[in-house]
């Protein structure tokens, strides 16, 4: 234990200095971190690295899960809804179905129903891997939206598939009706089960008397809840955590104050930098563990196929993007959608970003021991992930600035949105002022201040240069060093002053410098 214990400290010790070298060279930190995991495995007394399946599937995914439907948008998510659904539902579906087909014809040992079993594991894209990547680069928000909401929803799909697959190869029987109602009721149940669960925690934080520690534990435990009570039950516990996350998030201004909103963030921001960081690196350690394992395959015929499938998916997604692409300029002419005209630009770069991750590394895993090509099923597992994430990963970019697409959604800069919502806040504060404290104003210095601050707000213009926005935040963070430091000064030097008046103020500075650090990401989004 306390072995294990000392392995996984070098492990986050190990992912922080990748992370950092991944920040420095500006590549998607899953890249540099898988291939950590594999140059690690060269460190002479470096221990061998099996992963539990069952770890990934209850410690990993809920979370990971949970996190990344709390930061998805809805409203993005409600508008390209066809478009999602089409690739997170019936795109997973055609897809095993090429897999299981190739795989069956070309790969010796395998049946129809392998081949499919092998579809379910690799056909969900990495919603991490897509994210991480697509940060470096600008583009178009509806592109990122369609892709984190396809990548969302599609590890449901893609388990389920994985479920029947793996059930008509230990059974040897295939009933497609039966399967295909399955398939529905394990979708609506799961989707129930989430919601149901999320209502219960949505009155458990409004009716219960919690503070902004009790509220992060309450949020920590949702996920898992969620998730076990649908497995248990036989549904989608994938699909549970998404809608219950959907949920939540949409509402969370109604049950959670501004500190538990605050604290709850930097916990799961956190959270899941770890649990992600864990997972790409785990996935580069295991690989000697199933080369080994390969048994009466050779090295060069399991690579050979895995490039095969690898390049099989990417054509697949391709050409599904491109189809789905036609089939909307022909479909807008009866029905109203959300982009008549898709292009050839937003197609090339959705159907490149097919990055495979953590769910597709969890299916396999949890394949039963001694289950007919087991081994070969997980290094071409193995290979598609890292195939993906590598090439696809380190090109995504350098397409996205070829291709230079213009977002159509939002023409208007960043900053410019920036500073026309400031000045309606500002706007929308003065006016009640005026109307809500008309004989406060006229003797009350603090409001006095207060109304001066938002007229500032309100006059300021638009035309402002970027160094401008630098020299003030070069300032404005000298100062609240200098203050810093005056505080600490005062609690070494002075009895008098109470300690916590000092933390006080030490917060209080913190959110200012917090303040001024999302400032500045309006400009670097540009």
């Amino acid at each position: 234990m306390e072995h294990q214990f000392f392995v996984f400290i070098i492990l986050l010790i190990c992912i922080q200095l990748l992370v950092m070298l991944s920040r420095k060279i500006r590549v998607a930190y899953p890249i540099v971190l898988l291939l950590g995991g594999l140059a690690l495995c060269a460190v002479p007394g470096m221990p061998a690295v099996a992963i539990n399946p069952e770890y990934i599937f209850l410690i990993f995914l809920p979370p990971l899960l949970y996190e990344a439907a709390w930061y998805t948008s809805w409203k993005d998510l409600w508008r390209w809804r066809r478009i999602i659904g089409s690739f997170a539902f019936i795109m997973v579906i055609v897809t095993s179905l090429i897999v299981a087909y190739v795989s069956s014809s070309l790969i010796p040992g395998f049946s129809l129903a392998l081949g499919f079993l092998l579809g379910g594991i690799v056909s969900p894209p990495d919603a991490v891997s897509a994210t991480s990547v697509l940060k470096h680069v600008k583009v178009p928000k509806r592109l990122s939206a369609i892709i984190e909401g396809e990548s969302l929803l599609n590890d449901a799909s893609s388990l389920i598939v994985f479920r029947f697959a793996l059930i008509a190869v230990e059974t040897g029987r295939f009933v497609f009706q039966d399967a295909a109602i399955n398939f529905v009721v394990v979708i609506v149940m799961g989707t129930a089960i989430g919601i149901g669960v999320a209502v219960i925690y949505y009155f458990l934080h409004r009716k219960l008397p919690t503070s902004a520690n009790m509220d992060t534990v309450l949020t920590l435990t949702a996920p898992y809840v969620m998730y076990i009570t649908a497995e248990m039950f036989e549904y989608s516990g994938v699909l549970a955590v998404v809608s219950g996350g959907l949920f939540l998030s949409y509402r969370s201004h109604q049950f959670l104050n501004a500190t538990s909103r605050l604290r709850g963030s930097t916990v799961w921001s956190t959270l899941a930098f770890v649990l992600n960081g864990l997972v790409f690196l785990l996935i580069g350690l295991e690989m000697p563990v199933i080369v080994r394992e390969l048994g009466s395959v050779s090295l060069p015929s399991a690579i050979g196929y895995g490039v095969l499938i690898t390049v099989l998916l990417i054509i697949t997604r391709l050409a599904c993007t491109y189809f789905a692409s036609a089939f909307t300029v022909f479909i807008s002419r009866f029905i109203t959608t959300a982009d008549p005209s898709p292009g050839w630009k937003g197609p090339l770069i959705f159907g490149w970003a097919g990055m495979r991750g953590v769910v597709s590394l969890a299916a396999a895993l949890s394949i039963p021991l001694h289950f007919p090509q087991r081994n070969l099923i997980l290094f071409i597992t193995f290979t598609v992930i890292l195939l993906t994430l590598v090439v696809q990963g380190l090109t995504l970019p350098w397409l996205v600035k070829k291709l230079d697409m213009e977002d159509a959604d939002h023409p208007e800069p960043v900053e410019d949105q920036d500073h026309q919502v400031r000045k309606t806040l500002a706007s929308l504060s003065i006016r009640y002022l005026d109307e809500t404290y008309p004989s406060g104003l006229a003797a009350n210095v603090p409001l006095q201040q207060l109304r001066a601050r938002y007229a500032a707000e309100e006059a300021a213009d638009g035309n402002v240069t970027d160094g401008d926005h630098i020299l003030y935040r070069k300032a404005a963070l000298e100062l609240l060093e200098l203050q810093r430091k005056h505080l600490h000064d005062l609690n070494e030097a002075s009895y008098s002053t109470d300690e916590g008046v000092i933390r006080k103020y030490l917060g209080l500075i913190d959110l200012e410098e917090e303040k001024l650090r999302l400032k500045s990401t309006i400009s670097e989004a540009e």
